[in-house]
């Protein structure tokens, strides 16, 4: 796993990355030299250059940041009251590393963007949300003493977790609760942070605000597609021999970049992340870097990663290692992801060491997919599902027992662990009769078989669940099954 900051690379012409190469950090100075000066913007100024600009949120979900401004300018007229702005540097996924460049290397940019929104909607707080890494605060604090901002700027830093990044469960934090999603979907822009409307976004949404902003809706667009103006930041990982984080214009041919990144020919390329898609080498030859245009080849650009695999190493196995991973890190809260998504990463397990048909997986996403209260449930089950949809013939050798004679290399990105002390369980099947009281201590983790034994993932058990698996260890009346040590 990288723990530093990937070096930054730019195809064609620079503009979040602007002024790196002479810099290296920009502060104000050096800022205000490249970008030039930028003043305040009224509300309905802002909100046709978003709208002109067609700026999507750029942390996954690409919710338009138009409808998000309109809709707390409108929450805060219904209500008579003040707003916030949230911006979100959390960046949770171990697979992602954009927003920390940004973070490290053009702090002002997002500084920029959120006092732009904080003026136009009449916030009287921003708060930044970063994670307990340690990577982005220490630039993210320095920046704010170089300067002022319209308003009372916070830093709130949230444990560095795939789920506390999700919108929902960074207003919680920030709110003084738990860093998980609430147990059901509201809107942040009728009640968020100290229950104002606010308007919460990604890092990168506001830097490329504050891009836009100095450029104007047609210079911005002199890159990019008609569909998708402006540029992209990416995060290319995995094989890639050079991995960095890399700029470029949307419409950019996804070979250019993996080319550049010195990527190995390879059974795929995983797209958007953890919550992304698998694409064919064939379709990576084929795609553009836009929205439309990995949609295009059965992709996803989501938050911008980008994981090419080589030859070398097993994809169903780093595959597996991912769902299980997700599995730990729900929230678990609701069903889904307490009791869906254990048994999906089960049945990944089964299907990859070839003990069970693709069916079972398929049922197993079935099962989870839009019933959760998050989109965690959705996009774990988008990922598993097409990584055996790609991975066919790998998973066809899996099936006949041959496997496809490659070890897991583990180049994901995965954390060592999922937690401080992980633990799974294990069965001592010469001890065990059946009795399967262990599935019902712990039905969350462990289902009974077609034959009554007890079956659970290979997976570390969840911190959630880990006192019910402790019990039952303990009601097992053979001794037959054990709590230890994840390796």
């Amino acid at each position: 796993m990288r723990t530093t900051v990937p070096p930054v690379a730019c195809v064609g012409e620079p503009r979040l990355t602007a002024g790196f190469a002479e810099f290296g950090r920009l502060d104000l100075m050096a800022h205000e030299e490249v970008h030039g000066p930028i003043g305040p913007m009224e509300p309905g100024s802002l909100l046709r250059l978003a709208e002109a600009i067609d700026l999507k949120g750029k942390g996954g979900a690409g919710f338009p940041f138009a409808r998000k401004l309109r809709a707390v300018l409108e929450s805060c007229e219904r209500q008579s009251l003040a707003a916030a702005v949230v911006v979100n540097a959390t960046e949770g996924e171990p697979a992602s590393w954009k927003d920390k460049v940004l973070l490290t290397r053009a702090p002002h940019l997002i500084l920029d963007g959120a006092a732009l929104a904080a003026y136009a909607v009449d916030a009287e707080e921003i708060v930044i949300g970063v994670a307990d890494d340690d990577v982005g605060r220490p630039s993210l604090t320095e920046a704010l003493q170089e300067r002022r901002m319209p308003v009372p700027t916070t830093i709130v830093t949230v444990p560095h977790r795939f789920i506390s990044g999700e919108g929902g469960a960074l207003v919680n934090g920030i709110n003084g609760l738990p860093h998980i999603p609430p147990g059901t979907k509201k809107r942040s822009s009728d009640s968020g942070v100290g229950g104002l409307p606010t308007l919460l976004s990604n890092a990168e949404t506001f830097a490329q605000l504050a891009v836009a902003a100095r450029l104007g809706p047609y210079e911005y667009a002199a890159l990019g597609t008609d569909d998708e103006p402006g540029t992209v930041l990416l995060t290319v990982t995995g094989a890639a021999a050079r991995p960095a984080v890399v700029e470029c214009a949307a419409g950019t041919p996804l070979r250019e970049i993996l080319d550049l990144c010195e990527a190995p020919g390879g059974p795929g390329v995983l797209t958007g992340g953890y919550h992304g898609k698998w694409i064919t080498p064939e379709a990576a030859d084929r795609a553009e870097i836009s929205r439309k245009g990995l949609v295009a080849v059965g992709g996803t650009l989501g938050a911008g990663i980008i994981v090419p695999l080589g030859r070398d190493t097993c994809p169903l196995g780093e595959a597996a290692q991912v769902v299980r991973y997700l599995a730990g890190e729900s929230a678990g809260q609701c069903g889904p992801c307490k009791m869906g998504l254990p048994d999906l990463a089960r049945a990944v397990d089964l299907a990859v060491s070839g003990s069970a048909p693709i069916e079972i997986v398929r049922a197993a996403a079935g099962d989870v997919k839009g019933r959760g209260a998050c989109s965690h449930p959705d996009g774990t089950a988008r990922f598993a599902l097409s990584a055996v949809e790609v991975f066919a013939e790998d998973l066809r050798l899996h099936t006949t027992g041959e496997g496809c004679g490659n070890r897991v290399k583990g180049v994901l990105g995965l954390p060592s662990a999922p937690d401080a002390n992980p633990q799974k369980l294990t069965l001592d099947w010469s001890r065990c009769d059946g009795h399967g009281l262990c599935a019902h201590v712990v039905p969350d983790f462990i289902r009974l078989d077609a034959n009554g034994y007890p079956a659970f993932p290979a997976t570390p058990v969840p911190t959630w669940l880990r006192e019910g698996a402790l019990k039952a260890v303990k009601v097992c009346p053979e001794l037959a099954l054990r709590l230890a040590k994840a390796e």
